[in-house]
């Protein structure tokens, strides 16, 4: 974890003073709700259909012990017990008071916490992959990157009013577990010759109405040389990207209208421009940063004694990972149990994992972009305790990279923008796969459940993608399938038209039924949709 200074403490102070002020004199009738949502949208703060949505921000996901305990004190205090984890490894409360937002963002500050730049059309919460700095494959950490991109970003003078929302994501690894081919930006951190870094920057992904994957903008950027090219390719999409239509505004359009060469010839002579020498802090602050990063201190590894039985088997199979350092594991805790609501975590729940962190993984946890939660370091002889804990709290679901495993956005239950339910779905598939996992390998299999267009829960990139939309007052689910997400990045195929509600579960299990029938061995379900074609599929979900 990164030691926060003085000066982010100062920054999210002075900034929950100024939003309780403001929160005053919208309830005391001195600014109407359209001077107001400019500024509570500042702060993080939503009108859902039911009530307002606080968005807190985790910097790119890495959280300790007490702040995770804060984090559930005011689920308790604040809101109906409970938080919403986020795919930008964010969390989020569901029915908060206006008049506590103030007493909310306090709460935050006093554990270096905030919700600036959650919303709004700014530079969003940088996200990374979730092993990141544990990660047995990985070759560069990219939390000091993160931690660069996040002081950089936020309150950027040139950057507080973007034509549309902007997104960062950042892997170290050749297995990309932080999706940045469908970010508007996604950076590629990697070894160069004599030990230095080197950045890959990918362009123009997103999904929403106009789903695209990102192209290569930039190959082999030393990492002292990032932050000016980048202030370049925001400079110019701040200039050129559409502010006359919001769906047409984002980075992938203006890629796609001004071409690839075009664009990078602009972003060049851009870069040209900049004064280099504004810059020269970068090499000596990131290696402040790498060094200022809390890292635990490991110790040597012990037997464990004999203790296991074949829920535990099950569970350290799915849901834990190989770790860089020996004798240590990464557990990854699921959110989503059978019928349960994904993402979702009671602050019973959130106190329990705080504490097991505090016992068993130097006092951190991670927040995944599927929604789930992780302990990053955990002694191999310490898991099963670590599971009995789980267990506990009904943490322990073994599901992690299996079809239940799935992403869902809150959809009409919640959101406003939302055309169709996503939770109802999303626990009626849970509830309908979960017996065929439990005896059919079906790891790698990926569902994400949308309740709109906007696509917040990367339907698109989903091996199984749902979308629900509203077709003359009745719930209509679309299907996609052989999208991915990862270092090969693609987007999902529409099989045929929608299908009703109470229909999702049973042609989510035709797919995987007719998957398992035709893969071949060591064969993914993108992999068998592309070998053997739409048709087949099709074929086998509507008869």
């Amino acid at each position: 974890m990164y030691r926060y200074d003085e000066l982010d403490q100062s920054l999210v102070e002075q900034r929950s003073a100024e939003f309780r002020s403001q929160v005053e004199r919208r309830l005391a009738g001195k600014i109407s709700e359209a001077e107001f949502k400019p500024l509570r949208l500042m702060n993080g703060l939503y009108l859902q259909l039911h009530a307002y949505m606080l968005r807190v921000a985790i910097p790119y996901g890495v959280l300790s012990s007490k702040q995770m305990t804060k984090l559930a004190d005011i689920a308790d205090k604040y809101d109906r017990g409970y938080g919403h984890f986020t795919t930008r490894q964010n969390i989020q409360y569901n029915w908060p008071k206006l008049i506590e937002t103030p007493d909310i963002l306090d709460d935050l500050a006093s554990v270096q916490m905030h919700a600036i730049q959650t919303s709004g059309n700014c530079i969003r919460n940088v996200t990374t992959d979730p092993f990141a700095g544990v990660a047995a494959d990985e070759e560069v950490d990219p939390r000091p990157l993160c931690e660069l991109l996040r002081q950089w970003s936020t309150l950027h003078p040139e950057f507080a009013y973007l034509p549309r929302k902007f997104k960062f994501a950042v892997t170290g690894s050749a297995v990309d577990r932080a999706a940045i081919k469908v970010h508007d930006i996604g950076l590629r951190v990697k070894s160069g010759p004599n030990d230095t870094v080197l950045t890959d920057i990918w362009v123009g992904g997103g999904q929403g109405r106009t789903p695209k994957i990102a192209q290569l903008f930039k190959a082999n950027l030393p990492v002292e040389d990032l932050l000016p090219y980048l202030e370049a390719i925001m400079r110019v999409y701040n200039r050129y990207g559409r502010r006359d239509n919001k769906y047409k505004a984002r980075i992938k359009i203006l890629l796609a209208e001004t071409g690839l060469e075009a664009l990078q010839q602009q972003v060049e002579a851009e870069y040209q421009s900049i004064d280099q020498t504004a810059f020269s802090y970068i090499e000596s602050e990131y290696a402040r940063i790498a060094g200022n990063l809390i890292k635990p201190e490991y110790h040597t590894a012990t037997e464990a004694p004999t203790r296991t039985n074949a829920e535990f088997e099950a569970w350290r199979r799915q849901n834990v990972k190989p770790h860089k350092q020996s004798g240590y594991a990464i557990a990854v805790v699921s959110l989503k149990p059978a019928g349960g609501i994904p993402g979702d975590a009671t602050s019973i729940q959130m106190r329990a994992i705080a504490d097991i962190a505090e016992r068993y993984s130097s006092s951190e946890l991670r927040v995944t972009h599927r929604q789930n939660l992780i302990l990053p370091h955990v002694l191999e002889s310490d898991l099963f305790s670590v599971w009995e804990l789980l267990v506990k709290v009904d943490l322990a679901e073994a599901n992690i990279d299996l079809p239940s495993d799935i992403i869902a956005c809150p959809g009409l239950d919640y959101c406003a923008l939302a055309t169709a339910r996503s939770i109802p779905i999303a626990q009626s598939v849970s509830k309908k796969i979960r017996a065929t996992e439990l005896t059919t390998d079906l790891k790698g299999v990926s569902v994400n459940i949308s309740g709109c267009i906007n696509a917040c829960a990367h339907h698109h990139v989903a091996n199984i993608g749902v979308l629900g939309l509203n077709k003359s007052g009745v719930e209509n689910y679309q299907l996609t399938l052989g999208g991915r997400n990862d270092q090969n990045a693609s987007i999902g195929q529409r099989i045929g038209p929608g299908v009703a509600a109470d229909d999702v579960p049973e042609a989510i299990e035709r797919i995987v039924n007719f998957y398992v029938d035709v893969r071949e061995i060591h064969e993914s379900l993108p992999d068998t949709f592309d070998r053997v074609g739409k048709e087949p599929f099709r074929e086998a979900v509507y008869g």
